[in-house]
């Protein structure tokens, strides 16, 4: 067996050793408590839903209890979250050191484990890597309709790798950095989403107006009325059978090719022979469109094609896509009130059936558009938020790429 990871600090080159995960953290089950318990304030009882993804965080839908119902030692800061029963038995093991806690604030729920120990960003790191992936996949029970759940004494007696204390610090406070770095970004990533959705709501009309709440200088004038259809050519996406796919050729673009509202190549396009293509190729700032899908809430869902190849793509059956002349303030405005209404209202699917999106229903949609000056004032000023949301997005993913790596490189 190894003993050492693929990457190490200088001036470590002992093998790691052997230890029980019980001799080195103590882990203790969580508070059982009645319903009658619960309370409008009092004692915070940690549960599954305090841990995003690998982060602590508060919950609007925490639940408290009376302080007298609690028979268990508070949680204390550096402690370790685990959630250990779960309906979603892929959230069973996931883990969250709790960096920000008042004293006696809180204690963790009867679903949840808690770990104490003395190298904590070294543990809840470890905890992220190949062993502790294993040892869920083996040990946590559940699927078919039952609860998954990790037992105690099967983490305890678990066998770990772990250096010496100093190795152990050095380990920790680079992970700890690194969480900080992401948790950084992740932050700005949605502030900036959460600015982009108050602009969409306040640079656009509301129901009943004609007006915007903010508008830039100068612009004073109420907006008008058109069909979608008569600002937007639409055009309906190419339609192949299986023997047209090669390995290379024409790309089709298809649903997966937006990213909540960012156009991007996927690593399972589909490309097709030049000679089945019968329609007009994308072009940079076409506005591609889901119109079908086997999921409904991906209906209606849209990004403006920033980069693309002239002649390299067409889009898919299930896509539609949208050609303008201001293509930014369209884009936008599609991100906007009366596109969720009308996805709403016109975007049928439920009960497995396929969503569904007529281009017809699209095309005579009654919208509100200023005049062209207004537009591109509009249409540069989203552009700009969204670029810089792209960026954050792209830094986000990036270190958690770089975290992903060094949890295999840095780990046994």
């Amino acid at each position: 067996m190894n003993k050492t990871p693929a990457v190490r600090f200088i001036g470590f080159a002992e093998d790691w050793e052997q230890r029980k995960f019980g001799d080195i953290v103590q882990t203790r089950r969580g508070l059982t408590y009645k319903p009658t318990d619960i309370e409008e304030s009092g004692i915070r009882v940690l549960r599954s839903s305090n841990i995003d993804e690998d982060t602590f965080v508060y919950g609007v839908d925490d639940v408290f209890v009376n302080p007298y119902a609690v028979n268990i030692e508070p949680v204390r800061k550096n402690d370790i979250l685990i959630t250990s029963a779960n309906g979603s038995s892929r959230l069973v093991g996931k883990h969250a050191l709790i960096k920000k806690i008042s004293d006696g604030s809180a204690v963790h729920g009867g679903f949840m484990l808690l770990g104490r120990t003395k190298n904590y960003d070294f543990v809840n790191a470890s905890m992220s890597s190949s062993w502790y992936t294993k040892f869920i996949n083996v040990f946590a029970a559940g699927g078919n309709g039952a609860i998954g759940n990790l037992n105690k004494n099967d983490l305890d007696e678990q066998i770990i790798l772990i250096p010496d204390d100093a190795e152990q610090i050095k380990i920790g406070e680079y992970f700890a950095a690194l969480d900080n770095l992401i948790t950084l970004h992740q932050r700005k990533y949605e502030k900036l989403k959460n600015i982009k959705k108050s602009m969409l709501y306040k640079m656009f009309p509301k129901n009943g107006s004609n007006v915007p709440e903010i508008r830039f200088k100068g612009f004073t004038d109420a907006w008008e009325q058109r069909k979608f259809g008569d600002i937007v050519q639409t055009r309906r996406g190419l339609t192949y059978k299986p023997t047209d796919i090669e390995e290379s050729g024409i790309r089709v673009l298809r649903s997966s090719n937006i990213d909540e509202d960012t156009f991007v190549y996927g690593v399972d396009d589909v490309f097709v022979n030049p000679y089945a293509v019968n329609i007009e190729p994308v072009r940079k700032n076409d506005i591609l469109i889901t119109s079908a899908n086997g999921s409904s809430r991906l209906v209606g869902k849209h990004a403006l094609i920033k980069k693309i190849s002239d002649g390299s793509a067409v889009h898919g059956g299930f896509m539609l896509l949208g050609r303008t002349k201001n293509y930014d303030f369209v884009n936008a405005s599609m991100s906007s009130s009366w596109y969720t209404k009308f996805i709403n209202v016109f975007a049928a699917g439920g009960n497995g059936a396929i969503g569904n999106l007529n281009k017809n229903d699209l095309d005579e949609q009654i919208i509100l558009i200023p005049d062209d000056a207004e537009q591109i004032k509009i249409g540069e000023y989203f552009a700009a938020l969204d670029n810089l949301i792209t960026l954050h997005h792209r830094k986000l993913k990036k270190l958690e790429q770089i975290k992903q790596a060094m949890l295999h490189k840095m780990f046994v």
